[in-house]
């Protein structure tokens, strides 16, 4: 699964080249270092910001080579995330999984091994927010303090230092982790204790894909009735049908450019990462006694997507397989 998150030819696209030449050398020295582990498509444009803002940061990877470009900016790399807790009391994670989260906090070379009594851990995964809370109540017996941050807006704001974070954790420590947060992200939204913000970030997805799968049939049927995609996705867009799915991340080729799409769905947020997180949505509503039968079906399609090949797609390649399903 982490390999959906490698770099991509989209990346580099989305991403505009950052003018690091700005950022002297006492603006570096007068910033502690910051940790960052997990330098995937979203974590390399996010480590990159935090550079541009001045922040010196200790970064590692499972893959060395996705180490590379933050390295040649002024990254200090070091193996393992043990290491980067021995240098940085403030540290981020950006993985794909839980499973990633418990290894990387509490395995053999996990943060936690060498963590520094204080230090602030900020997690930005998307996760089993019960995860979270063990990563929470685990840093707590070591002295330090775990905060969810998980994050929205996709690669093109992670580049451009738009996401919004969603922060789950002590209030007390709100503003310091705000003062990171804010270098990646125009939002910083306060959730309440850890876990909310996994929370919030589960509901947002869950609701994403539905509109995706929603905009998909939409756009197919109405190419079907003999409409112009581009004519029917400026008329969606200024109608009551507008939505994200539509007007910013449209799933049809050649309506518009610079997202996945247009790209043979190369790069953006992967069908089996969305699959991931319609699981936490479907795991969270079952423990909840929480009706969520249209987030019961987005699962459903997406994991159906991930066994016809389509896994490593972006997730809005839900239109071509409804295309292709058609046929059959």
């Amino acid at each position: 699964m982490a390999a959906a998150l490698r770099g991509s030819c989209l990346v580099g696209r989305l991403c505009r080249r950052v003018d690091f030449a700005f950022v002297s050398r006492r603006s570096m020295a007068s910033k502690t270092q910051v940790g960052f582990v997990g330098l995937g498509n979203m974590g390399n444009p996010m480590a990159k910001n935090l550079l541009k803002h001045g922040y010196p940061v200790i970064a590692t990877d499972v893959f060395p080579e996705s180490c590379k470009e933050v390295q040649k900016l002024g990254a200090q790399i070091v193996d393992n995330p043990a290491e980067v807790a021995d240098k940085a009391d403030r540290i981020i994670t950006m993985l794909p999984s839980s499973p990633n989260v418990i290894d990387v906090y509490t395995g053999p070379n996990g943060i936690l091994k060498k963590v520094k009594k204080g230090s602030l851990l900020i997690d930005s995964s998307t996760i089993d927010p019960a995860v979270s809370k063990e990563m929470a109540a685990a840093a707590e017996k070591t002295g330090a303090v775990f905060m969810d941050a998980p994050v929205s807006g996709g690669v093109g704001a992670a580049c451009s230092g738009k996401l919004t974070f969603m922060v789950g954790g002590a209030e007390e420590e709100f503003t310091a982790a705000k003062e990171l947060l804010s270098c990646m992200g125009a939002n910083v939204v306060y959730c309440g204790q850890v876990g909310t913000g996994q929370a919030a970030k589960i509901c947002n997805n869950m609701l994403l894909a539905i509109g995706m799968i929603g905009t998909s049939e939409t756009m197919n049927l109405g190419i079907r009735l003999g409409l112009d995609p581009k004519l029917l996705a400026k008329i969606l867009n200024m109608s009551s049908g507008r939505c994200w799915s539509s007007d910013t991340y449209n799933p049809v080729p050649g309506v518009m450019e610079g997202v996945p799409s247009g790209n043979n769905y190369q790069g953006g947020f992967g069908t089996q990462l969305m699959a991931k997180d319609l699981g936490l949505a479907q795991n969270t509503a079952t423990n909840t006694k929480t009706p969520a039968p249209l987030g019961s079906l987005a699962h459903q399609i997406y994991r159906m997507m991930c066994a016809r090949g389509y896994a490593n797609k972006d997730f809005s390649s839900v239109f071509q397989f409804l295309r292709e399903e058609e046929g059959q």
